[in-house]
């Protein structure tokens, strides 16, 4: 109604990230409140692959109730954090809300992870989110109820989630850690706690690491922004937690979590760093889909999807795609039309087919006939899938990546 209370109106919120994804969300339903918004965000002019600007988010922020401040801000660059942080407190009167949404992904191997990339997700993830704190500590510390929230996972040490992307585990793990560290340094004066989704949730940065089709198996922004909400509207001696948004919802009383859901009903994908186990309904269905998928017997001569996938590869294979590759890939699939499969870019010519490769493979993938096929008809995007664990990949993985770019040229084909 009307009267409804509105918890943040008035309130200062400074957020990182928040030209797009999460982070404009949290932002949008603080507005809602009549809350005063810090866009702290790099994207000033329109970026040709990632929606929204500093700007567009100000005017939907605006249009959503708040008042917004639109600042650049490249949380690597000290500066920027600080006059921004100025600019609000002169602007706002101070600061009441730090969110540290900004954040910078690269799911590589530590061979495969480039040093800039290493240095991008130090200097965003843990860099950025420490020295944001530490810039906006001092004006928190005069708020009625200041809180500090890092869109981070709680820190699980099961060396699963370190051995297929180290660098950004650690980075993310850092952010953790300064909620760790700061939730006991400031205690009974700033709140710090960390958010982090049970499921993918569906922004630009997924639909990079997913591909097209992933967002069915993604939750909505809205379910981060309403937990965001409800942690950012507790008092300040709710601090040093770890809190994932269905987990802390349930507690609230939500029950019907449908609402969230892109496709209702449809499999969603657990996030990072949550064992499944703990995550009964995604183990069950995985389950079920692998019966499903399991064969008594392998064809001598295999026919299916899998040897159509194949013969539609052998036909595509340019010398370009040889010359340009110059990898031999090997595929380890179970289920239908299962087996060894090969694929040669290297050998002049090419060539593909069932069995093991003429020479060596470079690079060995391990998978599901079915998520093979999703992956060669552009379904399923390499990089989700070995997030996801469904494929697994030994070998050279800048050739790996490679594989990748080609499938996006054999796509229109298949």
């Amino acid at each position: 109604s009307f009267f409804t209370f509105r918890k943040l109106a008035g309130c200062t919120l400074f957020i990182t990230g928040a030209s797009r994804g999460i982070g404009k969300a949290i932002a949008l339903k603080a507005a809602k409140d009549g809350a005063n918004i810090v866009i702290a965000a790099k994207t000033a002019e329109p970026h040709p692959t990632l929606p929204g600007t500093i700007y567009t988010a100000a005017e939907e922020i605006e249009a959503a109730g708040g008042k917004a401040l639109p600042c650049i801000v490249n949380v690597r660059e000290e500066e920027q954090i600080i006059s921004a942080v100025e600019k609000a407190v002169k602007t706002f009167g101070g600061i009441d809300i730090l969110v540290n949404n900004a954040s910078a992904i690269s799911l590589t191997g530590t061979l495969e992870t480039a040093t800039k990339k290493v240095n991008l997700m130090m200097d965003v993830n843990v860099r950025g989110t420490y020295l944001t704190s530490k810039a906006c500590l001092p004006h928190l510390r005069k708020s009625k109820n200041p809180h500090i929230l890092n869109l981070s996972p709680p820190m699980n040490l099961n060396p699963v989630w370190f051995k297929n992307h180290c660098a950004y585990t650690i980075s993310k793990y850092g952010m953790s850690m300064c909620v760790l560290g700061m939730a006991e340094e400031f205690k009974g004066e700033v709140a710090v706690n960390a958010l982090w989704p049970k499921t993918a949730i569906h922004t630009a940065a997924m639909d990079m690491l997913g591909g097209a089709g992933i967002e069915k198996q993604c939750r909505k922004t809205d379910i981060l922004a309403d937990a965001a909400y409800c942690i950012l509207t507790k008092p300040k001696s709710f601090t040093g937690n770890f809190i994932i948004d269905e987990v802390l919802l349930r507690e609230e009383g939500v029950k019907d979590f449908d609402v969230y859901a892109i496709a209702p009903g449809h499999p969603l994908i657990p996030d990072f760093f949550l064992d499944v186990e703990t995550d009964t309904t995604a183990v069950k269905q995985e389950g079920y889909v692998f019966k499903e998928e399991k064969t008594e017997s392998t064809p001598a001569k295999p026919s299916g999807p899998v040897a159509e996938t194949f013969r539609v590869i052998q036909e595509a294979m340019t010398e370009e795609n040889v010359k340009s590759t110059q990898g031999i890939f090997q595929f380890e699939l179970s289920g239908d039309g299962g087996g060894t499969w090969y694929i040669d870019l290297k050998t002049k010519g090419g060539s593909a087919g069932f069995g093991k490769p003429p020479a060596a493979a470079d690079v060995v993938m391990s998978m599901s006939s079915a998520d093979f096929v999703k992956m060669f008809t552009g379904k399923l995007k390499p990089t989700m899938a070995f997030m996801t664990g469904k494929l697994r990949i030994k070998g050279n993985m800048a050739l790996a990546m490679k594989l990748e770019k080609m499938l996006t040229q054999l796509n229109s084909k298949l």
